[in-house]
């Protein structure tokens, strides 16, 4: 009998993080994903690269990096959503509840990261660097690590839209700062969101082949 997909929704200790977790048979891995500026969970396009994810065979973890009650303040202060060691802290509240967990402990693990979730998950991936095998950037902000960039051992794929150019400009900036296997992926003709025809699905697949280039082998 085929196994069936494992969905549930889950709370990560200490301060109850509201969580997604999917997991499809058989995985090979599994993704964190750290959600950008003023966005959560539920973010569309976050879901859209985690399907695509699953349909490879990678688990997904889609968490909310924020508290009911911080977020509600952010609305009002939109400080937090740039409070990268906050952000950081709770990516690796992330990582230990999957290393603690019996099902989940297994897979090897990644961050992907988009806009200031991007920052965040470099920093958390220095804290945790034995449990992150792999980073993606989804229009992000690395240069949001600062002095961490320099101690990122896991392989990380940057990926910035054509049109994003100061977005492109600090990828670059970050890139050479790193001292670990990195890539710049630039997809023509797309905008910070990535919202032109493609371009999401470009993004999914650039995600997936690293993951699973990464996360499968050679540990598998």
């Amino acid at each position: 009998m085929q196994q069936a997909t494992l969905e549930r929704a889950i709370t990560i200790p200490p301060v109850g993080l509201e969580a997604d977790l999917v997991v499809p048979p058989d995985a090979a891995g599994i993704v964190v994903f750290a959600h950008g500026s003023g966005s959560s969970r539920h973010s569309p396009r976050n879901r859209f690269v985690a399907r695509v994810l699953q349909q490879g065979g990678l688990g997904t973890l889609l968490l909310d990096l924020l508290t009911r009650e911080e977020e509600e303040i952010d609305l009002r202060t939109r400080h937090l959503r740039f409070d990268i060691p906050l952000l950081a802290q709770r990516l690796t509240q992330a990582a230990d509840w999957l290393q603690a967990d019996p099902e989940m402990r297994a897979l090897p693990a990644g961050y992907f990261g988009a806009s200031t979730g991007g920052g965040a998950a470099l920093v958390a991936a220095v804290e945790r660097p034995d449990a992150i095998r792999a980073v993606v950037s989804r229009g992000g902000r690395p240069d949001l690590a600062g002095a961490a960039l320099h101690e990122v051992k896991a392989p990380t794929l940057l990926i910035v839209g054509g049109e994003d150019h100061q977005v492109i400009e600090l990828n670059r900036r970050a890139l050479a700062l790193m001292r670990c296997e990195k890539e710049l992926a630039i997809v023509p003709r797309a905008s910070h969101l990535f919202e032109e025809p493609g371009a999401l699905e470009a993004v999914a697949g650039l995600a997936s082949d690293w993951f699973r280039s990464h996360l499968i082998a050679p540990h598998a």
